[in-house]
């Protein structure tokens, strides 16, 4: 159980993005298209534990000074270095080795996200702002991949609105280090001593208002219509917006956690918008021709 934690598994629904571009083509239903995406996943699975370890490699004393991150492996002794560093090298064995069986532009895009995320670890990680967009990058190589992998174009809206996501959820994830920082008195992330709450406060409202006009400008694009074949996408904007709603409620009335995973985990409204916002565009996609969807 240590060495399986020792691998982030719980952040292994961050690398169900590759599935995105599947999803929005109208293709999800592809089998073969499925399979091929799911052993890109696999891949992803073990480069990003692999940069995890990495990181919590450098990060051994100051996790341990960490009310939460001092539970993990590295940080509590229940993992050696050696083990750890053994465990990583063999991850990044097996994940480039499947991406090279996949296919060869997957394995660079796979490769400029071990690289990126590298580098995060090894030091960028520090420089604010920079931080957040690296975190946000790494989504766009997910989807990125994806596509790659299924032989599929990428509308830029799909970009812009996976990259504009991302960076909410990272910019929430530094508030939590900031209320850490208040709470405790104590620095947990070096990057964090240029932030305050209301500098992340101003850029969560202003992004998070960029994230509903982008879908909703998403859903009646031209281009999007006449591509998907249905004018009926902005049904969907109501689980957006609901969903973007309950993410601030969360972490501003509750004070909870921004971790997306965690959120994602354990909050049931947010999961039942997500399955509504899935439900229904499956619905408006892919049963246009019912009715009443005419």
């Amino acid at each position: 159980m240590k060495y399986l934690k020792l691998l982030r598994p719980k952040d292994w629904a961050k690398n169900l993005f590759l599935f995105i571009p599947l999803f929005f083509a109208g293709e999800i239903f592809n089998f073969e298209k499925i399979l091929s995406i799911s052993w890109g996943v696999l891949a992803f699975c073990c480069i990003a534990s692999s940069i995890y370890i990495i990181n919590d490699y450098r990060d051994i004393e100051d996790d341990r000074k960490h009310p939460v991150k001092c539970n993990r492996p590295l940080a509590s002794g229940a993992v050696s270095p050696a083990i750890a560093l053994i465990i990583c090298f063999a991850l990044i064995v097996i994940g480039f080795t499947l991406a090279w069986w996949i296919r060869d532009k997957f394995l660079f895009v796979l490769g400029i996200y071990f690289v990126i995320n590298l580098a995060y670890s090894l030091g960028l990680k520090a420089i604010p702002i920079l931080d957040i967009f690296i975190l946000a990058i790494g989504f766009n190589l997910r989807i990125k991949a994806g596509s790659v992998i299924a032989f599929i174009g990428l509308s830029e809206w799909i970009v812009i609105m996976v990259f504009l996501l991302a960076v909410f959820m990272a910019i929430g994830k530094r508030r939590d280090d900031v209320l850490l920082k208040l709470n405790s008195g104590t620095d947990m992330r070096k990057s964090v001593k240029d932030y305050n709450l209301d500098f992340l406060n101003a850029l969560l409202a202003l992004v998070c208002a960029v994230i509903i006009v982008a879908y909703f400008m998403y859903t009646m694009s031209d281009e999007v219509i006449h591509r998907l074949g249905t004018y009926r996408l902005y049904y969907t904007c109501l689980c957006v917006t609901a969903g973007v709603m309950r993410y601030l409620q969360i972490i501003f009335v509750s004070a909870k956690s921004g971790s997306p995973t965690k959120i994602l985990y354990k909050d049931r409204f947010i999961q039942i918008t997500l399955l509504l916002w899935i439900a229904s565009f499956i619905s408006v996609l892919y049963f246009r021709d019912i009715t009443i969807f005419r």
